[in-house]
């Protein structure tokens, strides 16, 4: 699927079906994959990176433009069962358009940063910043979601809540390295700066990019460490609910074994001490009464 947009008045609009200046292709078919090679000159290895979730970021420059490929994060879904995925996307700046390949529809000009596009690069910065921030906010979402399961772990004695904290723990591990995947092609842009004819102002952004970037690398870093650093802690937790389950049910096995052994000594069919007592009945069940009364004693003098 192919969308058109040109760059009018410092925004960023729809150009229908006239002519544009900004293309960006959604998992471009066989033929679109045909244009781009043989009309733009798109090299097919480059091609198939930005479409490849595994690719690393980097910078290329062919005769009529530069490629970069950098990641992005991918639209959460509920099946993935709170793994967070990362994708590949291809940025194809030439002198008079870019082009934009992405393997999946995704909001690629929203923001109020967007409000004032000076020029095609300076769309291709912004487009790499809206990254940034959108694995900002996906990472707050990982620990607003961390903190939930925690809650859930403390009174839980199931390993659900467990693997959902170690699949966040794999999302962390995929963002670490797609965010400095990033932060290595945002540096070979920076070097690249004359080349790719940014200005002064550009170049400025691009260094606040890199230290928007950075700081979303150390914030990841950060829930990564302190999912693996608290991981065994939880197991523990986990498995001492469990033992508190078991020793509850243990409290009352025993408490109901203990009466059960008084009555049942009195149930013999045998020659009993006061059988014909006319309150044997109620004898019996004082006995079992006291029992149960000496068992809770013991149980609370030993602290158990």
């Amino acid at each position: 699927m192919q969308k058109g947009f040109n760059v009018a008045d410092c925004k960023v609009v729809s150009a229908g079906d006239g002519p544009c200046e900004v293309q960006v292709f959604i998992n471009p078919d066989a033929e679109e994959k045909k244009y781009l090679i043989n009309e733009l000159k798109v090299d097919e290895h480059t091609l198939n990176s930005a479409l490849d979730p595994d690719e690393i970021s980097r910078l290329e420059f062919e005769p009529s433009h530069a490629a970069l490929i950098f990641k992005i994060p991918k639209n959460y879904s509920g099946a993935e069962q709170l793994l967070f995925r990362v994708g590949s996307a291809g940025a194809f700046l030439f002198k008079d358009r870019l082009v934009i390949i992405l393997s999946e529809d995704v909001p690629l000009f929203e923001g109020k940063q967007f409000g004032r596009v000076r020029s095609l690069p300076d769309l291709l910065l912004k487009i790499i910043n809206r990254s940034t921030f959108h694995f900002l906010s996906h990472l707050k979402i990982i620990n607003m979601l961390s903190d939930e399961l925690e809650q859930k772990i403390n009174a839980s004695m199931e390993n659900r809540y467990l693997i959902n904290l170690f699949t966040l723990e794999k999302s962390l591990v995929y963002y670490l390295n797609a965010i400095s995947s990033n932060g290595v092609a945002m540096d070979k842009l920076k070097h690249n700066a004359a080349k790719l004819g940014f200005t002064t102002e550009e170049a400025e952004l691009l260094d606040d990019i890199m230290v928007e970037n950075n700081q979303c690398l150390r914030q990841a870093e950060i829930y990564s460490n302190i999912l693996a650093s608290l991981m065994d802690a939880r197991v523990s937790i986990v498995s001492n609910n469990l033992n508190i389950l078991i020793k509850f049910l243990n409290i009352i096995t025993i408490g109901i074994m203990v009466p059960t052994f008084v009555v049942s000594a009195f149930s013999m069919n045998v020659g009993l001490p006061l059988q014909h007592h006319p309150s044997a009945f109620w004898i019996v069940i004082g006995l079992s009464s006291i029992s149960v009364l000496g068992f809770m004693l013991f149980w609370k003098y030993k602290k158990w």
